[in-house]
């Protein structure tokens, strides 16, 4: 469980603070599906590992109050390994690696696959869309960033407020270029909707730098492979790698049009 966090208390907040009231660690572990709640905007992000079982998408329903984790939310999934597939209402869907799937309010989710590993973020929806399937080859990605800046990078757009309906669900998947280092940049803020970012395919040994807090007071957490970083909509997000990787990111809040944004000047930091 993490609870929302002033812009103040970040600026004078110790490294420790940080982490444990931002960073994200230890979602991924073979046999389990793991989650955490965040206050902000009530996302939920989670992992399953399904390993040689199948894995049900729990309840919680000492958090969320609830028989079903759907009964009232919606759920983007992106595979981080390797080909599995996941059950909606029985229905099989198969995901590459970083492949996505948007799920509805309402149903029913096992994941299963020896190798694959699942990320997902749930998030409260007053409506039922369709379970859709998104895979990241059929997805023309925006191009953005240049080489000189170093933070060349495509954007996969999954669920962005246009093309596939969503209540407030907005999630993808950004690539950065080989020789580029950063996300993001310039940064921004979107006052309507909480950020996560999950860091993937970065090597053992390579961290991101990311940024955070507001303009002017920003703050930096080191991340590793497969941690993820809770951004309150007052909160920066920007980082920088010391080596190839991808982040997920995934949205929610009282609007979903994706553009709602402000941006952030250099010099403002």
């Amino acid at each position: 469980m993490r609870y929302s966090a002033s812009p103040s208390a970040v600026e004078t907040a110790t490294n420790a603070d940080l982490r444990k009231n931002f960073l994200v660690e230890q979602l991924f572990a073979t046999g389990e599906v793991r989650g955490v709640y965040t206050h902000d905007d009530r996302l939920v992000i989670g992992a399953a590992v399904p390993g040689t079982d199948q894995l049900e998408l729990p309840a919680w329903d000492d958090v969320l109050g609830a028989t079903s984790h759907l009964a009232r939310r919606e759920l983007g999934i992106i595979n981080v390994g390797q080909p599995g597939h996941v059950l909606v209402n029985n229905e099989k869907f198969e995901l590459r690696h970083l492949d996505g799937l948007f799920v509805g309010r309402g149903n029913e989710v096992t994941f299963a696959g020896p190798d694959a590993q699942f990320y997902f973020v749930s998030a409260p929806a007053h409506a039922t869309y369709p379970t859709t399937l998104l895979s990241r080859a059929s997805i023309e990605p925006v191009k953005l960033g240049t080489p000189q800046g170093a933070n060349e990078r495509s954007l996969y757009r999954y669920a962005w407020g246009q093309e596939l309906q969503t209540a407030v669900l907005q999630f993808g998947v950004t690539v950065i270029a080989d020789g580029s280092v950063w996300n993001t940049l310039p940064p921004h803020l979107h006052d309507r909707r909480t950020e996560v970012y999950l860091y993937v395919d970065l090597d053992e040994k390579e961290r991101v730098f990311h940024l955070m807090g507001q303009p002017g007071a920003a703050r930096h957490l080191v991340v590793r492979n497969r941690e993820a970083v809770i951004s309150p909509p007052w909160s920066i997000h920007s980082g920088v790698g010391t080596g190839s990787y991808a982040f997920i990111w995934a949205m929610g809040g009282e609007n979903n049009d994706y553009t709602d944004l402000t941006p952030v000047a250099l010099e403002e930091l």
